[in-house]
C-alpha cells in the first residue's frame, strides 16, 4: 500500500501542470504553492527559535486551531506559530489580514517524501499538531523521523473511515501520534478498538472560539438602527437549496427582518432570490440605509461571525450539498439554530448534539422548516431553545486549555 500510495502522489504531481491549464482550481492549487521554500527559508532565516507548527485542512479546521494556538502562546509566549494550509479556500481567506499569535501561513506542499523531508527540515519545528483530519502520511512520517512531538486534536472519526475498517499503511498513519486528542466519546472509543490507547476527550475547540466571538464581536450600529426592535433572522453561508426552503418562509412573515450571508458571492443568485422575494432587499455593498429594505444580503466575507448578535433565530446552510457550515457560531451567541437534514450526520456530530440538547433543529423541506419557526416563535418555547443553546455551549468551553495542559505535562515526563 505504501508503494501505492507513492506512486499516486507522483502522478498526482505530474497531472497537476496540465490540468492547471484548463481547470481554475488546480492552477491556484499549484500557484499557491510557487516559491513555497524560498518563502519558508526566508521565514526561517529571519526568525529562528522554537516553532510550534499546525495543519490544517481549510478554514473550518483553522478555527479550531486559533483557541489551542492562543493558548499554545499564553502558556509558552516564546514560541513562533506557523499554520500550514491544504485548501487554497482555507489560505486565501487567512491570508489577508494578520492573525493574532501566528508568525507564519503557508500552503503544505504535496506530500512526496521529498518534498516532505524538505518542508519539515526547513520548517524545523519544535512541536507539531494536526487538526481533525487531513493527515498526510510523508509529512507526519517526516516529523517522527526527526523525534519531534506529534499530536492530532479536535478528532472525530466514523467506523466507515479506513482507518477502522482494515489494519496497515492508513492505520498506522494515527499510530504516529505521540497523543490524540478526541472530540467525543465515540472516536475515543474507535481509537480503543484499534488498540490506540494515548488518547482522551478534550472537546471541541470551536466551542471555545465561538464563545470568543459571541464576547468580542464587531458592532454595526447601522444594522442595529435598520433592525431596530423588528425579530431578525441571520441566515448565513446558504447555497440554493437552502434558498428553496428559506424564501417561502421569507415572504409569508414581513414583519422580520432577514440578513442572508450566501456561500457563494457570485451576484447572480442574489439577483435571481431578489426577484423571488415579495420583500423590499438590497445587497450590503450598495445599501442605503435611508431606504427601506427588509433584506440585506451580505455579499462580502468576514462579517458572518458576528452578524449573529442580530439574530433571534439563525438558519445554516451547506446540509443539503457539501457539508453543514457551522452551527456553533450562532449557538454560541444563545440562538437557537435552524438547518438541513444531513444524509450523513456522522460526519457532523454538533448537528446530533445540538438536537439532543434543544438548540438545533434539523428540517427537510419547506413545510417543516414552517412548522420549526411557528414553534419557535412561541415565547415558552423559544426561551427553553436558547437556554439550552448557553447551557449547551457554557457546558463544552476549556477543550484548548485541556489540551495545552496535557501537551505540557507529556512533554515534561518525555
Amino acid at each position: 500500500m505504501k508503494w501505492i500510495y507513492r506512486i499516486g502522489i507522483f502522478f498526482t504531481g505530474i497531472l497537476l501542470f496540465p490540468g492547471g491549464l484548463f481547470i481554475p482550481k488546480i492552477r491556484h492549487f499549484l500557484a499557491g504553492r510557487k516559491n513555497l521554500f524560498q518563502r519558508l527559508l526566508s521565514f526561517r532565516s529571519k526568525s529562528p527559535g522554537e516553532l510550534a507548527w499546525f495543519h490544517v485542512a481549510s478554514l473550518g479546521e483553522y478555527e479550531q486551531a486559533r483557541p489551542v494556538i492562543a493558548e499554545l502562546k499564553r502558556v509558552n509566549p516564546g514560541y513562533l506559530v506557523a499554520v500550514s494550509f491544504f485548501s487554497p479556500s482555507g489560505f486565501d481567506n487567512v491570508i489577508k489580514k494578520p492573525q493574532a499569535n501566528v508568525d507564519f501561513i503557508t500552503y503544505l506542499p504535496l506530500d512526496s517524501k521529498k518534498q516532505a523531508d524538505k518542508f519539515v527540515s526547513d520548517l524545523k519545528p519544535t512541536i507539531v499538531f494536526f487538526v481533525k483530519y487531513d493527515l498526510w502520511y510523508h509529512h507526519i512520517r517526516a516529523v517522527k523521523a526527526k523525534e519531534i512531538p506529534l499530536f492530532l486534536f479536535s478528532a472525530a472519526f466514523r467506523p466507515d473511515q479506513i482507518y477502522f475498517r482494515r489494519d496497515g499503511f492508513f492505520r498506522d498513519i494515527l499510530f504516529k501520534f505521540d497523543y490524540i486528542f478526541t472530540q467525543n466519546q465515540n472516536t475515543l472509543d474507535l481509537l480503543k478498538s484499534i488498540g490506540y490507547s494515548n488518547s482522551s476527550i478534550a472537546g471541541d475547540t470551536r466551542f471555545d472560539r465561538v464563545a470568543e466571538t459571541a464576547k468580542n464581536y464587531k458592532g454595526f450600529p447601522e444594522l442595529a438602527k435598520w433592525i431596530g426592535d423588528k425579530p431578525t433572522i441571520v441566515a448565513g453561508s446558504v447555497w440554493q437549496e437552502d434558498m428553496d426552503l428559506l424564501i417561502p418562509l421569507m415572504n409569508a412573515n414581513p414583519a422580520y427582518r432577514w440578513i442572508i450571508a450566501p456561500h457563494d458571492l457570485n451576484p447572480e443568485p442574489m439577483k435571481r432570490w431578489s426577484e423571488q422575494l415579495s420583500l423590499k432587499t438590497s445587497r450590503y455593498s450598495q445599501w442605503d440605509s435611508n431606504l427601506p429594505s427588509d433584506v440585506l444580503f451580505i455579499d462580502n466575507i468576514g462579517m458572518l461571525s458576528s452578524l449573529y448578535q442580530f439574530a433571534k433565530v439563525a438558519y445554516v446552510g451547506g446540509a443539503f450539498g457539501k457539508g453543514l457550515h457551522n452551527i456553533l457560531e450562532p449557538l454560541g451567541f444563545g440562538i437557537p439554530v435552524i438547518f438541513g437534514k444531513l444524509k450523513r450526520s456522522a460526519k457532523f456530530p454538533e448537528s446530533v448534539e445540538s438536537q439532543a440538547n434543544g438548540c438545533g433543529f434539523e428540517v427537510s423541506d419547506v413545510e417543516s422548516l414552517r412548522t420549526v419557526f411557528e414553534r419557535l416563535e412561541q415565547p415558552d418555547f423559544y426561551q427553553q431553545s436558547a437556554d439550552s443553546a448557553r447551557k449547551w455551549v457554557k457546558m463544552n468551553i476549556g477543550a484548548a486549555a485541556k489540551i495545552i495542559s496535557k501537551v505540557e505535562k507529556l512533554l515534561s515526563e518525555a
